[in-house]
């Protein structure tokens, strides 16, 4: 199973591609999808949505996995970030229906076996599991290799996450 990973973001998107067969997970590639700030909100929505479809082109991916979004009081930053979501969940519709989403609980738990966890300690799992030499940068690509790991670690389970 090949799995491509988004962690939504509005200035930078990370993402990741993982081949997962039994117990064994490998990094295909990882990286961020760029906007630039002083560009219009439907321009920027626009690459990432562009960005995505040449992910789903490129890697061929079976199934999607997303990170739910979680704010606490930034309206704004939660709006621009939501259409970005939006953006790529529709880029990534038009080539499979298979769509989940992951909370940030429920990355931490299956990347560290915490759901506490804070970031240093997500970072430093995903390089020991997925055997790199080091650690994964921006963190936006880390957290999308994070929720690809999650995935492909769901197995069967998955179904319960597959986006309604």
């Amino acid at each position: 199973m090949r799995v491509l990973g988004i962690d939504p973001g509005y200035a930078l998107m990370g993402w990741s591609v993982l081949d997962s067969e039994g117990s064994r997970t490998r990094l295909v590639s990882y990286g961020c999808l760029e906007t630039r700030a002083g560009d219009r909100m439907p321009d920027r929505l626009r690459v990432l949505q562009l960005g995505v479809r040449d992910l789903m082109t490129i890697y061929h991916p079976d199934d999607v996995a997303f990170e739910e979004l979680f704010f606490g009081r930034n309206m704004t930053t939660a709006l621009m970030v939501g259409a970005a979501r939006g953006a790529a969940i529709i880029a990534a519709a038009e080539y499979t229906r298979n769509l989940y989403e992951y909370t940030p609980m429920q990355i931490k738990l299956a990347v560290t076996g915490s759901g506490k966890a804070d970031k240093k300690q997500i970072q430093q799992m995903v390089k020991l599991l997925l055997r790199m030499d080091e650690i994964p940068k921006p963190d936006d690509a880390a957290d999308a290799i994070a929720c690809a790991f999650t995935h492909c670690q769901a197995g069967v389970a998955k179904q319960e996450f597959l986006m309604k």
